[in-house]
Parts: C-alpha cells; sequence; structure tokens
C-alpha cells in the first residue's frame, strides 16, 4: 500500500524534494547574501552600497561620478583625458583584466579551431575532446600548473638558465593571471568556433572561387561572417568566467591584483560581512547581466550545419605557409597548454637530488594537524571523495527531475528553466558566503537555533554547483526519446515513476553517467565556495590543501594536484566515453 502510493505519487514527491533542496542550499543562501547587503543592526539601509559605489577604491574615476555628479561633469568638460585617467577601481580593474583574458583565449582558440576543422591528423578526435577539459579542470590545479612552469624556479628560467638567457618573473603579475585565464578558457573558444566552422559549406567557398574571388576574398566575404556569432559567443562566456575568476587570480595575482571575487574572500576573512554581502551583491547582478547577454546572444545565432564538411588537409605533408604558421602554434601550444600540466607533474617528482618519490610519501605520512596550518595531506584526499559521494547523492536528483520537467511543454517553462539554471550565473563565493551566514551560523525558528557543520554546507555548494551540469548532459537524451515508449508503459498500467525508471533512465544511462563523471569532477575540484566553508582542518579538500601548501611547500603542492589530475582524468575519460564529449554543453 505505501510503495504503491510512493510510486504513484513518486513525481510530486520528487517535485517537493527538489524544491525544497534548490530553497535550502541555493535561495535561501542567496536571500541571506542579499538581506545582509541591505541590513544593518535590524534596520533596513543602503548605507553600505552607496559608501561602495562611492568609494574610489571600488569604482575608480566613476565613484567621483557617482558621489559629486556636478563636479564630475564639470571636471569632464575641462579636461576630459585628466578626468578619466588614473585607477580603475576593484570593479573596473575586474572587468579590465577579464577583457585582457578574453583578447588572449580569443588569440589562442581561434586558430585552434582552425586547425581542428581544416586540418587531418592523428588524434584530432582526442584534442578536439580537450576542449571540454575547462569544464571539470579545477582551476587551482591550473594554478599549480603555472606556477611550476612559470615561477621563479620553474621550468621556463631553467630553460632560459641553460640558455644563458635571462630570467623572467611572472608571478604575481597580471600577465600570468591573463595566461592562465587564456589556458583555462580558450578550448572553450576553440570548442564554439571549430563547430561554426566545420558548419561552413565549401560550395559557397567553391562558387566564390570560381567567380574570381582570392583565397583572402573568399575568406572575408563567405566564412568570416558565419565564424563571428561563434567566436563572440565564446568571448562572452571567456568574459563572463574571468570576471568570476576566483582560484586563478588568488593564486597567481594575490591580494595585490585582487578582483571582486578575491576581495569578498578578504572581506570575509576579515569578518566584514556587510560589506563582502555587498559586493557579492554588486557582483552578482553585473553576473547575471553578462549572462542574460549571452544567452539571447545564443539564442539569436543559428549555425547551419552542413551535411558535408569541407574536405581537411593532411597536417604531415611538404611545407607550406599554411603548415608552417600551424607548426608555430603548436609550438606555442606546448608551452602554454601543456608545459604547466607537464611542469606539475615533474616538480611532484623531483628534488634537490633528482627524481624522489618524497612529495607523495608526504601525502601519505605527515597527517599531524600541527603541520602545516592544520592541513592533513590525507584527510584532504578523504575529504574530497566523500564530499564528491555526497553531492552526488543530492545533485543526481535533482538532475534527473529537472531534465524530465525540462522536457514537457507548460506555461512558464522558460522561466523554470532559467531559475534552476541560476547557479551557472552565481559564483561560488557568493554561494559560498551565503551558506555560511544562512546555514553554518544558523538561524533561529520555533524558539530553537539550527545549524548545520561546514562538512554538510560543503555537500550543499559542490550540488549547487554540479546539479546543472547533470542537466545539461541528461535533457537532451530525455528529449529525443521516443514519447510513444512511455505512452505505451503508462497504458499497461504502470505509473509515471515506474515509466522513468523502467524505460526512459536505461534509455538514457550514457547521459546519466556523464553527468555523474561532470558532478563528481566539478565537486573534487570545487575551491570557490569551499575555502571560505572549510574553516577547520576536517573539513580541508585537495584543492584547498594546494592553495595552503602553495608557496610554503611547492612539492605537495604539485604532488596533491598530481592527485586531483589523477581523478579528474578518470572523470574526463567516462564523460568522454559515456556523455559523447560532452554533448549538450
Amino acid at each position: 500500500m505505501v510503495v504503491g502510493a510512493l510510486e504513484r505519487n513518486g513525481l510530486v514527491l520528487l517535485a517537493g524534494l527538489t524544491s525544497l533542496l534548490l530553497v535550502v542550499t541555493f535561495y535561501y543562501p542567496v536571500g541571506v547574501v542579499l538581506v545582509d547587503s541591505v541590513s544593518a543592526g535590524g534596520q533596513w539601509t543602503l548605507a553600505t552600497f552607496a559608501s561602495i559605489l562611492t568609494d574610489p577604491f571600488y569604482f575608480g574615476w566613476l565613484a567621483r561620478a557617482i558621489g559629486d555628479p556636478g563636479a564630475f561633469t564639470r571636471r569632464l568638460i575641462e579636461a576630459p583625458l585628466a578626468t578619466v585617467s588614473g585607477s580603475l577601481g576593484l570593479v573596473g580593474f575586474t572587468a579590465y583584466q577579464a577583457l585582457l583574458s578574453t583578447i588572449a583565449s580569443v588569440a589562442l582558440g581561434v586558430p585552434g579551431a582552425f586547425v581542428l576543422a581544416r586540418f587531418e591528423f592523428r588524434g584530432r578526435r582526442t584534442i578536439r575532446s580537450l576542449t571540454i577539459l575547462p569544464f571539470v579542470m579545477p582551476t587551482i590545479m591550473v594554478a599549480i600548473g603555472f606556477v611550476s612552469m612559470f615561477g621563479e624556479n620553474g621550468t621556463l628560467n631553467r630553460v632560459l638558465e641553460a640558455l644563458g638567457l635571462p630570467e623572467v618573473n611572472l608571478m604575481f603579475t597580471l600577465s600570468i593571471v591573463v595566461l592562465a585565464h587564456a589556458f583555462y578558457d580558450a578550448p572553450l573558444v576553440a570548442r564554439v568556433t571549430a563547430a561554426a566552422w566545420e558548419g561552413v559549406d565549401p560550395r559557397l567557398i567553391e562558387s566564390a572561387r570560381s567567380l574570381g574571388a582570392s583565397r583572402r576574398r573568399a575568406f572575408l566575404d563567405i566564412t568570416a561572417p558565419q565564424l563571428l556569432p561563434a567566436v563572440l559567443t565564446g568571448a562572452l562566456l571567456t568574459f563572463v568566467f574571468s570576471f568570476l575568476s576566483f582560484a586563478i587570480v588568488l593564486a597567481l595575482g594575490g591580494f595585490e591584483l585582487a578582483t571582486i571575487e578575491v576581495w569578498i574572500y578578504n572581506q570575509v576573512q576579515q569578518l566584514e560581512f556587510a560589506s563582502a554581502a555587498a559586493l557579492a551583491t554588486i557582483e552578482s547582478v553585473l553576473s547575471l547581466a553578462l549572462t542574460y547577454a549571452y544567452l539571447r546572444y545564443e539564442a539569436a545565432q543559428e549555425i547551419a550545419r552542413n551535411a558535408r564538411p569541407s574536405d581537411r588537409i593532411p597536417l604531415v605533408g611538404s611545407l607550406t605557409p599554411a603548415r608552417i604558421a600551424v607548426f608555430g602554434y603548436l609550438a606555442v601550444v606546448c608551452v602554454v597548454f601543456v608545459g604547466p600540466i607537464a611542469s606539475m607533474i615533474v616538480a611532484s617528482v623531483t628534488g634537490d637530488g633528482g627524481l624522489t618519490l618524497a612529495n607523495y610519501r608526504f601525502l601519505l605520512e605527515r597527517q599531524a594537524a600541527a603541520y602545516d596550518f592544520q592541513v592533513r595531506p590525507l584527510g584532504a584526499i578523504v575529504n574530497s571523495l566523500a564530499f564528491a559521494v555526497g553531492s552526488l547523492l543530492l545533485s543526481i536528483p535533482i538532475g534527473v527531475f529537472l531534465s524530465v520537467l525540462s522536457t514537457r511543454q507548460f506555461r512558464g517553462r522558460k522561466a523554470l528553466d532559467a531559475l534552476t539554471m541560476l547557479p551557472l550565473a552565481v559564483s561560488g563565493v557568493v554561494v559560498g558566503l551565503g551558506l555560511l551566514r544562512g546555514l553554518v551560523f544558523g538561524f533561529e525558528a520555533f524558539g530553537y537555533r539550527f545549524t548545520v557543520t561546514g562538512a554538510l554546507a560543503i555537500v550543499a555548494a559542490h550540488a549547487v554547483a554540479a546539479y546543472p551540469f547533470v542537466v545539461r548532459n541528461l535533457t537532451p537524451m530525455l528529449g529525443s526519446l521516443d514519447s510513444r515508449l512511455t505512452e505505451s508503459a503508462r497504458s499497461l498500467g504502470a505509473s509515471r515513476v515506474r515509466a522513468l525508471y523502467d524505460i526512459e533512465l536505461p534509455l538514457v544511462r550514457p547521459g546519466l553517467v556523464a553527468g555523474a563523471a561532470f558532478a563528481f569532477a566539478i565537486s573534487i575540484g570545487e575551491f570557490d565556495s569551499t575555502v571560505i566553508l572549510a574553516t577547520g582542518a576536517d573539513s580541508y579538500t585537495m584543492p584547498v590543501a594546494i592553495e595552503r601548501y602553495l608557496g610554503r611547500r611547492l612539492g605537495p603542492a604539485t604532488a596533491m594536484g598530481c592527485v586531483l589530475l589523477f581523478v579528474t582524468s578518470v572523470s574526463f575519460v567516462l564523460i568522454e566515453r559515456f556523455g559523447g564529449g560532452g554533448r549538450g554543453l
């Protein structure tokens, strides 16, 4: 009787559970941040916003315009260049570094798209699949790779020293931050641009050439206009990701090159929760606006898929200007993309005396809490795995239900889709701050004070970050199923839940496995919210341990990074094996 009732009302119960989980783990914490930003001492106030908006530290010359518009306008008329020169402020610098990172990512990504779309070579499909890595590669691992490659004692300086050339010091400079963002985001540009390039109808180019157009003219008139929407889409995505970047800026730039995310973290450490909440609100508004612009632009673009793609040119052959340019690009790729990861691996197994496994032994042996600011290496690994399993238990049911809902036609579905995908546009730092203030610190209700541990809050934050990827992997596959299969099962007496469990989920098993792999990988590498919520040694994870070791014990940091790389690689193999290289993303 009870089982039958549960089966009949399973979707209703799942809907209630999903709504409750999303409210508790995402909407309530984000609401707490919003309330904190507009209240002080139990009173509603915009004083914190006003102080931030008129403080040149945050908004540079724009703060003067907000604080005294009349005086600013007069100065602007008298000396326009002098008035708007000087510091951009924290918000302006965040946008500036995101713009530079976007330019660098496009500069590296578009040639990569050209190679993938126009040349045939062994391993092309594998390299194309690797363009999905930014979705699963932990940002803190990118940071440790760049320290190993471009640090004071890194691979680059060792090579320069061997060649008798002067060393370079890129650490804590804007250059290394921009380069690391390009490493992380250029594959996204390459991914979307390569797909557009393969969709260009070769018959149009052939017709233009037959009418006397040169290769350059045919490219500018035929190919470039069809590539531009994809390039702009990748650029806008890159700008959003770079604007919200936290781990890379914190590890490679520090507070000297602080962005909004880094300064929110600083304010939390200083217990300045009101200013942190106000900054988080301002950042979220800007992020949501950028994400909305991206979604509107993407929806307006239709990339035509060509049934007969252009014939690819063999990469290996007689030297031509195109092949020489490609080989030069591949040399840059080896330095920017391969070098950091290879340097991290080499640094993990080398020391002053040559090859050694001492760094890995450290991870196994040094478990006393007194070492390294209470970071216990093996405990961090165990915590990461435990949190990843916990986030799976939350994100998979949420993702399955929302995927089923996304395939149904009803009024308000688009609004619901936007609400459920909202975590993609809100940074982990904001979610972590909200969970800290709302659940870890606790709230009073019915005469009791309800609190959760930092570990539970971390699992919740990871699930929030992971479930949209489950939805993005499952929804296209569920939507493509023949509805007659479900209708037949229902006509034979199966409940909606039974039809879902027995018919639909087995048919979309590859997407479910890929979504689970995404969720696991994202949880393993999640740093932004975790570093705020991991207030004690018992809740440290691998990414947090890497950040703690970085600058103090580079060897153990690289060893932990390699462990993280191994787990991420296993997840990537599962995604590639079952998810078709991340289709739906």
